[in-house]
């Protein structure tokens, strides 16, 4: 995978990381800590190239859906509406270097 990809991703996985701590931190969840390490983990794997960049076009498909999910509901631009275009972005990223501009 392209090298500007890899940081990129390893950024946004340091994002996940951080929010599912914070969320576990401030308001005691435990799915925020097992989501975000639960997503965070294959996320590594791909840039760590163990896994193809498909499976990260995947996880952020899914991450969409959940921020998304969670932003509708409580109505709240932060965190999950902030996470949800950051995603967004990472997932026009991965889309590029996996399916556009293979190396």
């Amino acid at each position: 995978m392209h090298p500007m990809a890899v940081i990129l991703l390893w950024i946004f996985i340091a994002l996940l990381v951080a929010g599912g701590l914070m969320g576990f931190l401030k308001a005691k969840s435990k799915a925020s800590l097992i989501a975000s390490m639960g997503s965070a983990i294959p996320l590594a794997l791909v840039a760590l190239g163990r896994l193809p960049g498909t499976v990260a076009v995947g996880v952020l498909i899914v991450l969409q859906a959940v921020f998304f999910m969670r932003l509708r509901k409580t109505g709240k631009f932060m965190p999950s509406g902030m996470l949800l275009g950051v995603s967004v972005l990472m997932e026009a990223v991965m889309i590029y270097f996996v399916f556009i501009a293979k190396r």
